[in-house]
């Protein structure tokens, strides 16, 4: 399993801004460079259709510090893949954010399209994921949502995006 410590530390060490190379008819792209999504989470640049010309999907690392939450939102007309690295997130999803799932290090969620959900790391590692969808333009499909009722003890939480 990959140790938090040592995605932070290459992180660190990464280039500031894209590399990307092309090999035939492939792009390598090595950055470290991270962005606040909508959906309050700090992403770091992978493949879009922004940094590699990708036509059909996206695939980015995102990183939750311990103690924070995203944005409540949904991604329309775009299917979506989580796959966690490290560390766990609750997370609320379907109509009204009624359902609470509990993902772990290993866990795969898969996550309809304009399917609400809400990831929040009560723990007390950085949660970190691959996630993959459907949208190479990265952020054009994310609707944030309003909190329901039953979920506003959450606002208590920060949400995750750097300052």
């Amino acid at each position: 399993m990959l140790r938090v410590s040592k995605v932070e530390e290459w992180l660190r060490r990464a280039p500031a801004r894209p590399d990307m190379s092309t090999h035939g008819d492939c792009v390598i792209i090595r950055s470290a460079q991270r962005y606040d999504g909508k959906q309050g989470v700090s992403l770091t640049s992978g493949v879009s259709g922004q940094s590699a010309g990708a036509r059909a999907l996206c695939l980015h690392l995102v990183m939750i510090p311990p103690g924070t939450r995203g944005m409540p939102h949904l991604h329309a007309g775009h299917e979506s893949a989580v796959y966690t690295v490290s560390g766990q997130t609750e997370v609320w999803h379907g109509a009204g954010l009624a359902k609470r799932t509990v993902v772990r290090a290993g866990d795969f969620m898969y996550i309809p399209p304009g399917t609400p959900h809400l990831p929040v790391n009560r723990g007390d590692v950085t949660a970190i994921a691959l996630v993959a969808r459907t949208d190479p333009d990265e952020q054009e499909s994310v609707v944030t949502v309003e909190l329901p009722r039953h979920l506003a003890g959450l606002l208590s939480l920060p949400v995750a995006i750097r300052e």
